[in-house]
């Protein structure tokens, strides 16, 4: 029995936007969320077996997902036949880095001169915290020196704090006095991204936050430390 034209371009949608997605869409999912097991904070490597078990998928599945990815130099298998993450995905993160600092930019000069602060959003990587832009406020006359590419401790500084309560599940400001540089006050805020609590699905765990020498008022500048907030959460997705 044949559809008719139009139960057929029905049947295509559901199957397009369904339970019955193509095949080639589900391949393609499923390699997204190999890379994105494989990004996880406390993986270095895993086994195929251990990738078949975390995709939900028989092990010949993860071959052929591995074989593709390794073509593209995105995954690549070590001498003892685990897998890690390639070097192609450090040149694709390369080519995003100044994307997301160009757009990022204008949002934190917008938050410092506001509040009066030197203004940061900070990336978690591994069990650091990377400020990756830094932007001081343009009509003070004092104020913190930061630089963009600063590293600490993520359990340090108001920025890894709040990465940390965002992975708890914690949305909430997050205060800090002298931790990271004497006399130094900070205020930092979680950035929801998609998939937040804990960045499963391979979402950027991120904060903004605010440095100043003098003390930081909460109730005066969380306001503009969430409109900032939501503004970089749209960025980083």
């Amino acid at each position: 029995m044949s559809l008719s034209p139009d139960r057929a371009t029905a049947a295509a949608s559901s199957a397009e936007s369904g339970g019955g997605r193509p095949e080639s869409s589900k391949t393609l999912d499923r390699g997204v969320r190999l890379l994105e097991v494989l990004a996880r904070p406390a993986t270095t490597s895993l086994t195929i077996t251990e990738l078949a078990a975390e995709l939900g998928v028989g092990r010949p599945a993860v071959y052929r997902l591995v074989a593709t990815l390794a073509d593209h130099q995105l995954v690549a298998r070590q001498p003892d036949g685990r897998v890690r993450l390639g070097i192609g995905v450090s040149r694709l993160a390369a080519a995003v880095t100044p994307v997301v600092r160009n757009e990022a930019r204008p949002i934190l000069r917008a938050l410092a001169d506001d509040v009066g602060a030197t203004a940061h959003l900070t990336i978690a990587e591994g069990d650091e915290a990377l400020a990756l832009v830094v932007v001081e406020p343009s009509w003070t006359d004092f104020h913190v020196a930061y630089r963009s590419g600063a590293r600490h401790r993520l359990d340090q500084g108001a920025a890894g704090r709040a990465i940390l309560a965002g992975r708890a599940g914690r949305t909430g400001l997050v205060a800090t006095d002298g931790e990271l540089q004497a006399g130094a006050h900070g205020l930092a805020l979680p950035i929801a991204t998609a998939g937040a609590p804990g960045a499963p699905g391979g979402a950027v765990e991120a904060s903004v936050g605010v440095v100043s020498l003098q003390p930081l008022d909460p109730a005066l500048i969380g306001p503009a430390l969430h409109r900032a907030a939501l503004a970089l959460a749209a960025v980083l997705r």
